[in-house]
């Protein structure tokens, strides 16, 4: 079998680690507090604590939930800590922040369970192409949680990566 093909990807001792194996289930929703401003500009202590009373936070039931204010207003930090006294009974996570770091934070509570000493003298490639949006933040935790264990850290494909780190010879 002189032209026999050899999948060396395969016989390789490489390791991929798929970020996408961390996103967390579940439907993202933005709480704007802007909506709850008199005049655009005002939050109004007693109008704001009836909205809590009477709005159905049942909506909230298993959800990811971003709390932030979209426009200019100056929020007072205590109606963020009465939102979540309100939301934390439904939610399955509440962060301050755009939908963007509520992503951000969901991976990272999600990649805390790679045990990194497990990797300890392996080559690894972190996957580089996904079909969810991967926060580059998440790329920076993995490297930075993984590059004291590992020989070597590539980004990419196992057929095509990008070196990242290499381990000094000892």
């Amino acid at each position: 079998m002189e032209n026999e093909i050899v999948n060396r990807v395969a016989q390789s001792p490489l390791i991929t680690i798929n970020l996408e194996d961390f996103y967390a289930d579940g439907e993202r929703v933005l709480f704007d507090i802007s909506t709850n401003l008199f005049e655009g500009l005002i939050l109004r202590e007693k109008d704001f604590r009836e909205f809590l009373k009477v709005h159905d936070w049942s909506n909230y039931k298993d959800k990811h939930v971003a709390i932030s204010c979209s426009t200019d207003a100056i929020i007072p930090t205590w109606a963020y800590m009465l939102l979540t006294v309100k939301l934390e009974p439904y939610a399955k996570t509440i962060v301050y922040g755009d939908l963007s770091k509520l992503e951000e934070e969901l991976f990272k509570r999600s990649i805390k369970e790679i045990d990194p000493s497990a990797y300890k003298g392996k080559k690894i490639v972190i996957k580089g192409c996904s079909k969810v949006n991967v926060p580059d933040a998440i790329y920076v935790e993995v490297t930075r949680m993984l590059s004291p264990f590992v020989s070597s850290l590539m980004y990419g494909e196992p057929c095509s990566t990008v070196p990242i780190y290499k381990a000094p010879k000892q």
